[in-house]
């Protein structure tokens, strides 16, 4: 099928080219199987874990398997899973690790292909990886510090860093403790996700005079079974009062960045006012919240307020931020906003082209439609970026055919001829439709091999010496029983079953011809030798006898027989 957009772009080509437009849908047919297969393991298991057996599954036998050359085929490359083909089981080909595979995702699901050739099938599979208690939670700054005015009224509350724990799910942070103490409560906040974050809230009135400092210990447990825990410790200055928080220009910045920005370049800048004076209204920025992989990839000025990029971006991977912004005053109150950054796609990725199976040479009397070869295209892009138009030369035998998801087949359009070309190089172009356009060639090398499809008609068929000598001795034997018969010059007569004085020679193999000869038994000299006169052609037309008789003679009785 041609999209739209693969038209508009063959248009306006000085040489028209046959395309097909990807679209990343599912095709229906005998090709594909209906239901989707669903397989679960969990994470961390041995290499060559029994996952499941798919003979069942895939409708074949067992002994099916390897004649048909079943495969399973992931969507990201990675032979994640082996399939045993003495057995129709599917085992584990590496210790999968949830967290490296699918990071906070929860599921964790991996889609892959189970594929069979002749006849072609595909079924589509799901392996459902399930994540294992093995991440303890932890803190990024294990030691917090935390300046709290006095005059602080009760129900104040102050925002803590969350831990971080790779596992998802009931293995995540589920909830937080605070070591025992006279003035502060633990409060937990959903930040708008599946995370929670922690908040101390003042219960009891703080006084400087009596106690200027104060620590307690913050406690974060995930859901394990047993479950694992991590400890942050915090220590609580408690200063003059402070009595205005900073408070910045907007609740909420949005900006769109392009994956390809440099390393360095400012995102944006946030402001923030504070209505004290002195060291009450000097701000501080800084990000609250914030996980590992943002703080590797932003960063913001303490007293600027500018965001720069310390990571690049990859739309790919990742395709928004939501970082969390706080300013903090000398006096230790802070004011909060949030900046969502929008990854911009641009057309940073080539089509990519993976060869799944080639059959060459193939027979030049193969019919129409016959498979070639199977390859698979994608690219990383996204919309048009990701948008592509798959193509080979014109004026050849062959065409492509889409045939499940991103899976293309090259198949014969018209009869072969290995007479007339012996020999193809395709070259198969992927282009994407972004800008610019960017494409990937692949060229393959098919043979044509032949099969016994044109007749060589020839006048005389040639034999082996040892066949030729075994009639020729044959003749000789019959002959010399009537030496008595013969006269020096003249022919010998024989009797029996032989017809006259002809000596029958038939040729043998595909194309068989016969082929009677006149012979002549001449003695002299206390010597018997046989002549070939002439040649007797049943099957030939007689123009050009003459010649015939005197090649056919010529080649005979070079052997010696003269």
């Amino acid at each position: 099928m041609f999209g739209k957009g693969a038209m508009e772009l063959a248009e306006g080509t000085s040489q028209q080219k046959r395309q097909v437009l990807l679209f990343f849908v599912f095709l229906g047919g005998s090709l594909v199987g209906s239901e989707t297969l669903r397989y679960s393991v969990a994470e961390e298991m041995e290499l060559d874990s029994f996952i499941a057996n798919v003979v069942k599954d895939v409708g074949s036998g067992v002994e099916d398997l390897a004649a048909r050359r079943a495969r399973v085929i992931f969507d990201d490359y990675t032979p994640h899973l082996r399939l045993d083909l003495q057995t129709g089981d599917l085992l584990t080909n590496e210790q999968l690790d949830r967290e490296a595979l699918c990071d906070l995702a929860e599921p964790c699901v991996l889609h892959f292909q189970v594929l069979l050739e002749n006849p072609l099938q595909f079924f589509r599979a799901e392996l459902w990886v399930k994540d294992i208690n093995d991440h303890t939670p932890t803190f990024i700054d294990k030691h917090v510090l935390l300046k709290i005015p006095e005059s602080s009224a009760p129900g104040s509350s102050f925002q803590m860093e969350s831990a971080q724990d790779l596992d998802v799910g009931q293995n995540a942070v589920q909830n937080y403790t605070i070591s025992p103490n006279p003035h502060f409560l633990l409060k937990l906040q959903d930040s708008g996700g599946l995370r929670k974050y922690p908040e101390l809230v003042l219960d009891q009135p703080l006084d400087r005079e009596k106690e200027p400092e104060l620590s307690v210990t913050l406690i974060a447990m995930d859901g394990g079974s047993p479950p694992r825990s991590g400890t942050a410790s915090i220590r609580i200055v408690v200063l003059d009062v402070n009595d205005n928080a900073p408070q910045f220009e907007k609740p909420v910045y949005e900006v769109q960045v392009p994956e390809n920005s440099p390393l360095d370049s400012v995102v944006l800048t946030v402001s923030a006012t504070d209505l004290d004076a002195g060291i009450n209204g000097e701000l501080s920025y800084s990000f609250s919240h914030a996980s590992r992989d943002m703080q590797q990839t932003f960063e913001i000025h303490p007293i600027s307020g500018k965001v720069h990029l310390k990571a690049l971006l990859d739309f790919e991977l990742i395709q928004s931020y939501i970082i969390n912004v706080q300013a903090i005053d000398g006096g230790g109150l802070a004011g909060k906003s949030v900046i969502l950054v929008q990854v911009v796609d641009v057309n940073d990725n080539s089509p990519e082209i993976t060869m799944t199976s080639l059959s060459s040479p193939i027979l030049e009397n193969s019919p129409p439609e016959t498979v070639v070869a199977v390859f698979r295209v994608r690219d990383k892009d996204a919309g048009e970026n990701g948008s592509m138009v798959c193509s080979i030369q014109d004026h050849l035998p062959f065409l492509l055919k889409p045939t499940f998801k991103n899976f293309y087949t090259l198949v014969t359009e018209s009869p072969l001829d290995r007479e007339t070309r012996a020999e193809y190089n395709i070259t198969i172009t992927v282009t994407d439709l972004g800008s610019p356009r960017l494409k990937t060639e692949h060229t393959i090398r098919v043979l044509v091999s032949d099969v016994n499809d044109n007749y060589l008609v020839i006048a005389l068929a040639s034999v082996s010496s040892l066949f030729l000598c075994s009639v020729l001795l044959f003749v000789a034997v019959r002959l010399c029983r009537r030496r008595r018969a013969a006269w020096e010059g003249s022919c010998s007569v024989p009797e029996g079953r032989f017809p006259s004085h002809l000596v029958d020679v038939s040729g043998t193999g595909t194309l068989s011809q016969s082929y009677q000869y006149e012979v002549c038994l001449t003695g002299g000299s206390g010597t018997n030798e046989f002549r070939f006169l002439k040649p007797i052609h049943p099957n030939l037309a007689p123009q050009g006898n003459e010649k015939l008789v005197e090649e056919s003679s010529a080649f005979l009785n070079a052997f010696g027989f003269s």
